[in-house]
């Protein structure tokens, strides 16, 4: 039951981090639309990579755990 509210915590963590990245120019860039101009990456928007990538690695490890039955 902790390993459940663990990963419920995580995925509502997970999909902050995700919707706190900026997209800068939306689906403009698929379409051949707006000018790429390269910027560095600034240390929070390297923290939000950084949390997603964890938080991701984190909840499929929850996910393949919480599939084990458990006796």
């Amino acid at each position: 039951m902790i390993l459940v509210i663990v990963q419920i915590i995580v995925a509502i963590l997970l999909c902050g981090a995700i919707l706190l990245q900026s997209q800068g120019n939306g689906l403009s860039g698929a379409f051949g639309g707006g000018s790429q101009v390269y910027r560095s990456k600034r240390s929070i928007e390297r923290l939000l990579v950084w949390a997603t990538v964890v938080l991701s690695a984190l909840f499929v490890v929850l996910s393949i755990i919480l599939l084990i039955p458990h006796k």
